[in-house]
């Protein structure tokens, strides 16, 4: 287990080890784990450029506001969109890729509980927001991020650490209906998404986590028995079992920042946070320290033995390429061009 002791530390040392300017961008940061990240993001980086990507233009003046409170010498730039849908996303990343020459980190939090939504692009409400929407953000900025000097980091909060088997024939999950099955499913998704990706840019780091139970709008709109009764359950257990929300801004800078999380290059200059003594690189989901490419749980320890022997598993039936693929199928069918 990361220590918050240790994360605290390694924090306080984000103004001091990275150079000033990073850019952030933040893609469902108008609440919950994306909101506390950013205002703890904001908090102890030198000078940041802030983009947030939200739908609520409230939300996010507030938001605004409580991060010049924090840090005056940033700057926080709201997009309002909804990035359920692919063409909104890269309309979003054209609007950033006119601005900035190189991006630090992005932070994906974006996701529902909501089944059975169709978009107006024909992509399963949650699988566009968990999968299609943030691979889409990957690939449009990942020249950007690799242009980077410093640090070069993706972050994306769903549910490592308990990736399962995946229905290549219901692949947006449109028929799983037991609620364990469909994050199995979606987080191997996520995982091997990202690996694809490391494999075109190992220069980058990428990490997959899970958050842990966090006071979040994740459940909003949600409907039915099931959805109810958790509802009902989470009202009344929630303060006593939910991480609190300002220790998983902390957790989550330390995950976007710290060099225990390395890009598979290997390349210090954009390793992050230098580690103390004591403190180890992290093994990647190919069970290899600092390869890269990580599935984090909500202490920000790596996925052990039997996640990476099911991962392995997985790759060695192609999933990798094939889940890959489908995501790509749909980039194509929807915008015509593999990158905005």
């Amino acid at each position: 287990m990361v220590s918050l002791k240790l994360v605290q530390s390694s924090n306080s040392r984000i103004a001091s080890n990275l150079p000033p300017g990073l850019v952030a961008v933040f893609v469902g940061a108008t609440n919950g784990i994306g909101e506390t990240t950013l205002k703890q993001f904001a908090k102890h980086a030198r000078q940041p450029r802030v983009y947030f990507i939200g739908r609520s233009q409230e939300a996010a003046d507030r938001i605004k506001n409580e991060c010049k409170a924090l840090n005056s010498n940033g700057e926080y730039i709201f997009i309002k969109a909804d990035t359920s849908l692919i063409r909104n996303v890269d309309d979003v990343c054209r609007d950033i890729k006119s601005k900035e020459k190189s991006i630090n980190l992005l932070f994906l939090s974006t996701g529902t509980l909501i089944p059975g939504i169709k978009t107006s692009e024909g992509l399963h409400f949650a699988a566009a927001l968990a999968v299609h929407s943030r691979n889409r953000f990957i690939v449009n900025l990942l020249p950007l991020l690799q242009k980077a000097t410093a640090l070069r980091r993706v972050v994306s909060v769903f549910a490592a650490t308990y990736e399962g088997p995946i229905d290549m024939a219901d692949f947006q999950g449109w028929n799983i209906s037991s609620l364990l099955a469909q994050r199995g499913h979606a987080s191997s998704i996520v995982t091997l998404s990202l690996e694809a990706l490391a494999k075109k840019a190992p220069d980058v780091s990428f990490i997959h986590d899970f958050p842990g139970p966090v006071r979040s709008g994740i459940a909003r709109g949600t409907t039915g028995a099931v959805m109810t009764i958790m509802k009902g359950a989470l009202a009344i257990l929630g303060p006593m079992i939910y991480i609190p929300t300002v220790e998983s801004g902390e957790r989550h800078v330390f995950l976007a920042t710290s060099a225990k999380y390395p890009a598979g290059a290997g390349e210090s200059v954009a390793s992050g946070v230098p580690l103390t003594d004591g403190e180890t690189i992290a093994r990647g989901t190919i069970s290899k320290n600092g390869s890269g490419i990580y599935s984090v749980d909500a202490k920000g320890e790596s996925a052990g033995p039997k996640v990476e022997e099911f991962l392995a598993q997985l790759r060695k039936e192609g999933l990798v390429e094939k889940v890959w693929k489908n995501i790509e199928d749909e980039f194509l069918r929807i915008t015509g061009q593999e990158i905005a």
